[in-house]
């Protein structure tokens, strides 16, 4: 069974997972916003003009992660069991870490769901902070964490 995205005349095309065996997978992906130390103050406290910027953020993660097929063209549409979308918060160093978890029993992995829960939830965090603070940096987009299928277990080591 060939997992090539190009066919033989190198066109693109779908991976026909078809015959594998479904199994349960977890990928687990984050991301790191930089904002001023205020802004994050104003986030944790409920101050920001826009409101609960982390609860509407972690239902965009959810969201995101649903509508992983509709943004990249060559991933298959999944029934997805379980997206959990949580906040690491450093009022400090002005920072906000966002981790994805995602579980489904299927036939190809969910990393490209967690990858783009945790991009999502943090892109609507910079949206409603953005007329507060301009300089918001969005980075360190990664996969943690991914169990399930034939390639078992990654873990990222640092």
């Amino acid at each position: 069974m060939s997992f090539n995205h190009f066919d033989a005349s190198g066109n693109a095309i779908m991976v026909d997972v078809s015959q594998k065996t479904p199994t349960m997978r977890t990928a687990i992906a984050g991301a790191l916003l930089t904002l001023k130390p205020e802004t994050v103050q104003s986030i944790v406290s409920g101050r920001m003009a826009k409101g609960d910027v982390l609860g509407v953020a972690r239902l965009a993660g959810i969201a995101g992660a649903k509508k992983t097929p509709d943004l990249i063209p060559l991933s298959h549409p999944l029934a997805i069991h379980h997206v959990a979308i949580e906040f690491e918060v450093d009022e400090a160093r002005g920072t906000i870490g966002v981790m994805a978890t995602v579980r489904a029993f299927e036939r190809t992995g969910v990393e490209m769901e967690a990858m783009t829960a945790a991009t999502v939830a943090a892109l609507t965090v910079y949206d409603m902070c953005k007329g507060t603070d301009k300089g918001i940096v969005i980075s360190d987009v990664k996969l943690h964490y991914k169990e399930g299928g034939k390639s078992g277990v990654f873990k990222r080591e640092d």
